[in-house]
């Protein structure tokens, strides 16, 4: 019987790379055994067959932000290789080491749907948190009453949340039932707030923007990849 080897040495005598290039090779997703996805270099094997991904290509493994469009409510949903939506444009190459030890960042208005960041890259976290006073979010924001202009311009600016001013936000009809809001230090709870004080009622609300990266056609439930290219 063959004694178990690590899977970058046999690797490592397949291609035949280097030890450091057959554990980038698997830590990125390109190696199978027996037709499974192994991404564990310690990984034992004896006969099984071992096969590199013709599209192979070496490349250490980059911490990852995953862009999540949450249904309404506060349970973030698992992220998983079924919910990854089908037109990512990223690029990147789905690894299970991706789907965990994810951080969420700039928490949604209670009871808002919409755009979620989550993220390996402390950076973006650093990004997100430490920044968040100049970082704009944008909310569509669907609501029932009657809203005359100056309490239109009320919302624009001139309300406070828990004796705090609140500094000037852009607030404008999307369309007759729903207000589009742009702000930057959103607070939680704020948004409902703001239109409760000028009496209109809360019925739904979307986050669509957060920075410079939208939504953009992500479904309920679905998630895709920060771009290399975008920044908040």
């Amino acid at each position: 019987m063959t004694e178990p080897v690590r899977l970058a040495k046999r690797v490592a005598e397949l291609v035949p790379c280097s030890r450091r290039e057959a554990e980038q090779y698997i830590e990125g997703g390109w190696v199978r055994v027996d037709g499974q996805v192994v991404e564990k270099p310690q990984f034992r094997v004896e006969e099984q067959k071992i096969e590199l991904d013709p599209e192979a290509r070496l490349a250490p493994v980059e911490a990852i932000t995953i862009l999540l469009h949450q249904p309404a409510g506060d349970t973030t949903p698992p992220i998983t290789a079924a919910t990854h939506a089908a037109d990512d444009a990223s690029g990147i190459h789905l690894l299970k080491r991706h789907l965990s030890k994810l951080t969420p960042t700039a928490p949604l208005q209670q009871g808002a749907s919409g755009l979620v960041v989550l993220t390996q890259d402390w950076r973006v976290a650093r990004k997100l948190n430490d920044d968040a006073a100049k970082i704009e979010h944008e909310y569509i924001v669907e609501v029932s009453g009657e809203l005359p202009p100056d309490k239109l311009k009320l919302l624009n600016h001139g309300l406070s949340l828990k004796g705090r001013v609140l500094p000037p936000i852009k607030v404008s009809w999307q369309n007759e039932t729903r207000l589009r809001f742009a702000a930057k230090d959103v607070r939680r709870g704020q948004i409902a707030s703001m239109c409760e004080q000028v009496g209109l009622k809360v019925l739904a609300m979307k986050r669509i923007r957060i920075g410079r990266v939208p939504m953009a056609g992500l479904q309920p439930g679905q998630w895709r990849y920060l771009q290399a290219g975008e920044r908040f």
